[in-house]
């Protein structure tokens, strides 16, 4: 029996503008597996970052549910749904909204820190995490003195460090050259191998799209599978 991590039903996001309401999603239904690799894609506007948003609980459907490890992600006060995101997400953006005032090992341990763990055991997990993504000489470097390509392997290593149940990701790899893009999308794949976090990713790059699990294409409203290789 497939293990689901993340399941949506039903799922439907409406705006009002001015008089006129604009539907974005109609009646989604979205189901990941554990370790699964999907890629969203659709033309510009299609809704795609809405969708994350819903998925991710940090915006609210206008109708239907969203579960995450089983629970019910918008029946949730916020508080709640605070700490089931830290528990069971990682986000992954265009920008890597690291916080600037503070190194990359402090940017990769706040999740731990966030959860009360240890001071010196988050640490430790960042150091090591920040190491596998190949940042072991930069853990005192602040977003700043990073490269794009270094600042985008930081934002993935605090997706991951709190090892979260699924990862939703938006273009992360948008804002940097083909070179960093081509790496950091092979890191989060080894990542995901690696760890069995499932994996969702919002990308307008059909190449990239094509060697996840499957791709569903937003269109009108509604998601279509469509083939990936997975390879």
């Amino acid at each position: 029996m497939t293990e689901w991590v993340l399941e949506a039903t039903g799922l439907g996001r409406d705006f009002r503008q001015g008089p006129t309401t604009l539907t974005v999603l109609r009646d989604l239904e979205v189901q990941i597996a554990r370790g699964e690799r999907v890629a969203i894609v659709g033309s510009s506007g299609s809704g795609k970052t809405t969708l994350l948003q819903v998925l991710g609980g940090l915006d609210r459907p206008t109708h239907g549910k969203v579960r995450i490890g089983g629970s019910d992600v918008h029946a949730l006060d916020e508080a709640a749904r605070g700490a089931l995101r830290n528990r069971t997400m990682g986000f992954v953006y265009q920008f890597h909204h690291l916080l600037p005032e503070f190194s990359a090992l402090e940017n990769v341990a706040m999740p731990l820190l966030v959860r009360r763990m240890a001071s010196a055991e988050a640490r430790a997990r960042a150091a090591a995490l920040l190491a596998r993504v190949g940042l072991a000489e930069r853990l005192d470097h602040k977003p700043h003195q990073l490269s794009g390509g270094e600042r985008q392997r930081a934002a993935v290593a605090r997706a991951l460090v709190t090892e979260p149940l699924i990862v939703l990701a938006d273009e992360p790899t948008g804002n940097l050259d083909g070179a960093n893009a081509a790496q950091v999308f092979e890191l989060m794949l080894e990542l995901n191998r690696e760890r069995g976090t499932s994996l969702v990713i919002v990308t307008h790059d059909e190449r990239l799209a094509a060697r996840m699990d499957r791709v569903l294409r937003l269109a009108g409203g509604k998601l279509h599978e469509e083939r990936a290789s997975g390879v």
